[in-house]
């Protein structure tokens, strides 16, 4: 059975949109379009009515971050998803108060909040989003579906092939307008060679990262605990490692370890905690000694830095544009995947709004500004990966090593200068664009450095100062001292 082309808003009916994929980058843009068209989503999963883990979304068992520049965003998309998170068991994390974190640099001071982050499971998150998404008129999910080819030409898709994964059977769904969100398996490139278009130019940097994640049960009396980081320094020519612990909603503590090529995580429970004492401080090992762990170990190698350039084609087809992973994808370490879909989809909002569906050129336009999403987030993760040794992918220029001597001081200004960690945290949660960082204001302070002895362990012990009152999600508050 097909589903017709719907007749234009002209005529008194909304147009057709179709998502390809049901996850976190397809709902926020299920989101933008609802009030633009009827919404119909494709989806291989049938989606769990619970936070529950699902098969098309593996990376889910491992940490997941959602930063405070993203979660601003979401809110503006789906206005009470904040409180439905917190009401579920996430925790509202300010930032840097309730981080504990050793960088490359050293150890970040725990000042008064600057920003934030929603810390929980993926599975919570993505059926949050699903909850407030699929309550809207007009958003349909197709479960048991997966794309297979676009309709149309290559000056104008103007639909999708889908084959029901029960009976194979292949059917067309005529739309004005088709997003592919599949992620990193998508198959976009393949789909647009067959219209005829060129191929489309790649970017690799793969530092060979595994990550293995196990979740324990917290102690009693940890309701209020950090997430608790130690990161790698890439200047060291040894295997970046690093161990990453985070508060979740049940009790819980998820702890991820991460190596990269030469120096991976092991799928074997007994090396867990060895490999979490032996990154550069065994803070995270210290806690989970005596923690009881409820979950076998579990192991990923998808962290390569992939993205491919949409936006560099010369042409481009009217009614179709791809989102999210399926664009790039970034080392997970970093946790920027989900607050950069946030930022397209609010791209996508603001398209539809300026331009309309019905506009030739709104796609064209959208991938151009996807593209230019990308290049601060790729920027920050790949100049670190490229470092680590056995790093595969394109040695960056020499405008970019300059400029990393000026990240590392600034990193190192940050752990004594709080109008520095400010800026510093503004551009890391997606909260502000990287030319934050090069102010004037900034700059004279990371020439005069920290100004502060570095701190000689991890600060585990909050000052009462620090403590923040329940703050409104949308204005985080809290001043520097």
């Amino acid at each position: 059975m097909t589903t017709h082309h719907l007749p234009s808003v002209l005529s008194g009916h909304l147009p057709t949109a179709v998502v390809l994929g049901g996850g976190l980058t397809g709902m926020l843009a299920a989101a933008a379009l609802a009030s633009h068209a009827e919404v119909h989503i494709v989806e291989r999963d049938h989606l769990p009515a619970a936070p529950a883990p699902r098969k098309g979304l593996p990376q889910a068992q491992h940490a997941h971050l959602l930063w405070s520049g993203g979660a601003r965003i979401i809110e503006s998309l789906l206005p009470g998803i904040t409180q439905r998170w917190l009401a579920a068991g996430a925790r509202r994390i300010p930032l840097p108060t309730g981080l504990v974190s050793l960088t490359a640099q050293g150890w970040l001071r725990r000042w008064p909040e600057m920003q934030y982050l929603i810390a929980c499971s993926r599975d919570l998150l993505d059926w949050g989003l699903r909850q407030q998404v699929l309550a809207r008129p007009g958003v349909h999910v197709l479960p048991g579906t997966e794309p297979v080819g676009l309709a149309g030409t290559a000056d104008h898709v103007t639909g999708v092939r889908v084959r029901d994964i029960a009976t194979g059977d292949v059917r067309r769904l005529d739309a004005d307008l088709v997003l592919d969100t599949t992620g990193r398996g998508s198959a976009a490139g393949t789909w647009l060679a067959a219209l005829g278009l060129p191929p489309v130019p790649e970017e690799h940097v793969d530092s060979g990262l595994v990550y293995a994640t196990r979740i324990f049960r917290a102690p009693a009396g940890s309701e209020r605990w950090p997430v608790v980081n130690v990161q790698s320094d890439a200047q060291v020519p040894v295997p970046g490692q690093t161990a990453s612990l985070v508060p979740i909603e049940d009790a819980r503590w998820l702890v991820t370890l991460s190596g990269t090529r030469g120096g991976e995580p092991t799928r074997s429970a007994e090396e867990f905690l060895p490999f979490a004492r032996n990154v550069r401080h065994p803070v995270v090992a210290d806690l989970i000694a005596d923690a009881e762990p409820l979950t076998d170990v579990r192991l990923s190698r998808s962290t390569v830095n992939r993205r491919r350039r949409f936006d560099l084609l010369r042409t481009w087809p009217r009614g179709f544009a791809v989102l999210g992973d399926a664009v790039a994808t970034y080392n997970p370490l970093y946790g920027q995947g989900m607050s950069v879909a946030a930022q397209e989809a609010a791209a996508l909002r603001v398209a539809l709004h300026r331009r309309g569906l019905g506009d030739p050129a709104l796609t064209r336009h959208l991938q151009r500004t996807i593209g230019r999403l990308t290049q601060a987030p790729w920027a920050m993760a790949t100049a670190q990966d490229i470092l680590y040794p056995g790093a595969r992918g394109p040695r960056p220029p020499a405008a970019a090593r300059l400029l990393r001597g000026y990240t590392d001081r600034l990193m190192k200004t940050a752990t004594g200068d709080p109008a520095v960690a400010r800026a510093l945290l503004d551009v890391m949660t997606l909260s502000a664009p990287l030319p934050r960082l090069m102010r004037p204001d900034v700059a004279a302070r990371v020439l005069l450095g920290p100004g502060r002895p570095p701190l000689t362990g991890p600060p585990l012990n909050l000052p009462a100062r620090c403590i923040p009152p329940t703050a409104d999600p949308q204005h985080p508050g809290g001043a520097v001292t």
